[in-house]
């Protein structure tokens, strides 16, 4: 009977409850479109959607950004008047909330070359306009690193053609931007300091840590920008933002993601790429990883035969062999692998809390210092073995961000990353059984709490404070591999713990419509603790432990002049510092031959004094043309110069009697240049652009007379002519490098046999070069892209100034990307 009556009102009771599901999906879909509304963003040619557009009210201080599938909730513009929708690269759209809403909130952009204006980051840690910024922003654009098909971050940057890179072997890249390199320059990774208190004053190749394939944007920052970051902002900041997770719009799952495969035939590459975002509500991830596997780099056919080093050193069974290489082009050794993981985890749950956990793996194998290859000695190899070890890098790191309309703040930002570096160097000298490993590991901290507070309409302070603590521990090993027996050796750094303290005020004031000017003010406190005692049974060095503190204050003004909207000036005057490390203060090494680095504990920060002038204009939406002059001195600066040791000027060192050189604050450097450039649009499918830059330094010596600055380059450039339709893509471009006589370059590079060519006189120097490439890209579905390019078409043989390996000769590069 019970059963009967069920059954008899199951029916009743299904449609009843059918009846109360249908009301609460309907109270739930008003509810959701009463408190939210999604804006979609397309290319207005291909009807793609628009990934990291910026839409924008200036008024109510908003930026927002849309996700993976071009869209982003727009609820909190709903009574704005004036909404800017803009990404670069595209013509900026501004329409009111109910303009949109008439649009049903889909709106397209068009493509363009031209625009003077673009949301950054790197200017104030927060998202700004760069009209606003007197300092001059470059960033490089997806669209460009898909084309270029950059194999490392350090290719990355060099695609901008304003960032000069130096390469010592292929795994690696030193940037130089406005004359300075290496620890003048700083590395960001989501607003978080990548320098350490071990990055040196010779070439670095830590930007090689980086996946281009995670990077979601990357701006360059010219000129110093100690107020914000504090030491080592002197030449400019480049700053990295990695992929974001993307949160759903609605109650569905979000899948997103790319994969990408690639070959090349210069060197071998075999590189895998895969991403993948999972997005709700409320929580969001993204996962990434990439695999990298680099052969022997093949240098080109045509060019100077000083660049040929048509030999290799192979042990075989226990004795060292000079191997004649069948083909002398290949740089052996060059080879290398490489593999990055990262996960980000995002939590968002409310409109006011923001928090991202990132995690980043990044692993080198042994590769090759290729310039030692190059050095000889009693007219054969020098080394049997010159590499280095893994490069390791792993970051953990929390970024909070809470949004509150406070007395204090309408926005604050906390920062938390806790990152481990480890690398090594392993030499051995040929014929000899010990080979000597140096292992350098460093342990960095660093708390940033940024503030934004809107005092005015006219007004806005930046303000905040950092706090990063480096311990760096390094060890020496001696190998005898002829029996395998170990015995401590030298390590290449004290026991030390390097510690930094700031706090900054920046403030924009707009003073009308067309002027807004910035000023800003920083104080820095810098302590240093090194112990030497690991090193006092092989150098005799007159001290065994060292302390270093001192403060720094930097400071800026500058503005930006906007008489009509195509037109922009700006000037920027800047102090900026370098406070000194622990490769300043405790390195030994053999900077050249014949010559030994020894520590020197008696160290001050270096000062520099910058200023700069820069307009944009563009003509008809057909023309921009940009320049830029610049002009920085630098005071008190860290250079290796000629020293005492117990009194001594030379030192016996790997078996050779070495002239004694330590880090001093022995000089005054000066460098001066102009940036230029032009966009032309011939018509909507056709362009031609070109980026020019300048520079030349000068450094103080001992004598009182000057010698060229090392890291000021040579003028270089990139020419580039663009055809593209909304499915195909090709460019021809040049990349192309002056000439660096013997006597224009620094003192201490004229006398690196190892890799430069000779003059006609048997002097070093550096030839002019350029390259002729061809780039395409091909979308074959909608989530399916093909990219073909030949890099240097004519085959040359060059190496970039200062570079100790050649670049690629002809290169085929063939990837496949799928997104989905």
């Amino acid at each position: 009977m019970e059963s009967f009556v069920f059954l008899q009102l199951n029916p009743l009771l299904k449609k009843k409850s059918n009846q109360i599901l249908g009301c609460l999906t309907f109270f739930m879909l008003l509810s959701q479109i009463a408190t939210s509304q999604i804006l979609t963003v397309k290319d207005k040619t291909t009807q793609e959607p628009l990934i990291y557009a910026s839409v924008i009210s200036k008024n109510l201080n908003i930026f927002l950004t849309t996700d993976t599938k071009g869209q982003l909730d727009i609820s909190k513009l709903k009574n704005a008047t004036r909404i800017e929708i803009q990404l670069v690269g595209y013509k900026t759209r501004i329409k009111s909330y109910k303009q949109l809403e008439a649009l049903n909130f889909i709106i397209s952009l068009e493509h363009t070359e031209l625009f003077l204006d673009e949301v950054v980051v790197s200017g104030t840690r927060w998202k700004q306009r760069s009209n606003n910024i007197p300092s001059k922003i470059s960033s490089i654009l997806t669209k460009d690193i898909v084309l270029q098909n950059p194999q490392t971050a350090a290719d990355l940057l060099a695609i901008s053609g304003k960032v000069f890179v130096q390469k010592s072997q292929q795994g690696g890249g030193s940037p130089m931007i406005r004359g300075f390199a290496t620890n003048r320059l700083l590395y960001t990774v989501d607003g978080i300091r990548m320098n350490t208190a071990i990055f040196r004053g010779g070439n670095i190749q830590n930007v090689i840590n980086l996946d281009p394939f995670a990077i979601e944007k990357t701006e360059v920052f010219f000129g110093p920008g100690s107020v914000i970051y504090g030491s080592d902002a002197i030449g400019g900041v480049m700053s990295f933002t990695t992929l974001t997770p993307q949160l759903s719009k609605n109650n569905k799952l979000l899948v997103s993601g790319k994969s990408t495969a690639r070959i090349a035939s210069a060197n071998n590459e075999k590189t895998a790429h895969l991403d993948i975002n999972l997005g709700w509500e409320k929580w969001a991830l993204v996962s990434s990883i990439t695999s990298w596997d680099f052969d022997h780099l093949r240098q080109g056919s045509n060019g100077p035969n000083d660049y040929i080093k048509p030999y290799y050193v192979e042990t075989q069974n226990g004795l060292d062999v000079v191997v004649n290489q069948s083909n002398p082009l290949l740089q052996i050794p060059t080879a290398y692998a490489q593999f990055n993981f990262m996960q980000k985890v995002r939590f968002k749950p409310s409109e006011k809390w923001d928090l991202q956990y990132g995690f980043h793996y990044s692993k080198t194998s042994n590769y090759g210092r290729y310039d030692r290859h190059n050095r000889t000695r009693n007219g054969t190899a020098r080394y049997a073995e010159w590499n280095y070890g893994p490069q390791k890098w792993v970051m953990s790191s929390l970024n909070t961000t809470y949004t509150n309309e406070t007395w204090a703040y309408k926005e604050v930002q906390l920062r938390l990353a806790q990152q481990w570096f480890e690398e090594s160097r392993i030499d051995r000298s040929l014929h000899k059984t010990d080979r000597s490993t140096a292992v350098e590991k460093v342990n960095a901290f660093s708390i940033n709490l940024d503030f934004l507070k809107e005092i005015n309409s006219k007004n806005t302070l930046f303000y905040g404070a950092e706090y990063v603590s480096n311990k760096v521990a390094s060890t020496g090993e001696i190998r005898d591999i002829s029996n395998n027996t170990t015995t401590v050796g030298p390590s290449r750094y004290p026991e030390s713990t390097w510690k930094s303290m700031g706090m900054y005020v920046n403030n924009e004031h707009t003073f009308s419509k067309t002027f807004t000017s910035q000023i800003g003010l920083r104080y820095n406190y810098f302590m240093l603790d090194a112990d030497f005692k690991n090193n006092a049974a092989f150098f005799p060095l007159p001290f065994q432990d060292a302390e270093l503190q001192n403060g720094a204050i930097t400071g800026s003004i500058g503005g930006v002049y906007r008489p009509s909207e195509s037109w922009v000036f700006r000037t920027n005057f800047a102090t900026a510092f370098r406070a000194p490390n622990v490769d300043d203060i405790g390195k030994i090494f053999d900077s050249e031959p014949g010559a030994l680095t020894v520590p020197n504990p008696n160290l001050k920060a270096e000062y520099a004094y910058s200023i700069d002038f820069g307009a944009a204009k563009v003509f008809d939406q057909f023309l921009k043309i940009d320049a830029t002059i610049y002009y920085t001195q630098l005071k008190n600066a860290l250079v290796r110069r000629d020293f005492l040791l117990n009194g001594q000027s030379t030192i016996l060192y790997d078996g050779e009697l070495s002239k004694v050189q330590a880090i001093q604050n022995a000089a005054e450097a000066n460098v001066y240049g102009f940036q230029t450039g032009f966009k032309l649009t011939l018509n909507s499918n056709f362009n031609l652009s070109s980026d020019f830059n300048y520079q030349v330094g000068s450094e103080e010596l001992d004598d009182g007379t000057s010698s060229a600055s090392r890291h000021a380059a040579p003028f270089f450039g990139s020419t580039r002519f663009s055809y593209h339709t909304d499915r195909l893509e090709i460019q021809l471009y040049s990349d192309y490098q002056g000439r660096r006589d013997f006597e224009d370059l620094a003192k201490d590079e004229q006398g690196k046999d190892e890799i430069y060519a000779k003059d006609s006189k048997g002097n070093n120097y550096s030839p002019s070069w350029y390259t002729l490439n061809l780039k395409s890209s091909l979308t074959l579905t909608k989530n399916l892209t093909a990219n073909l390019g030949i890099e240097n078409l004519t085959d040359q043989r060059y190496r970039s100034y200062s570079s100790g390996v050649s670049a690629a000769g002809r290169n085929f590069v063939l990837s496949v990307n799928a997104v989905f």
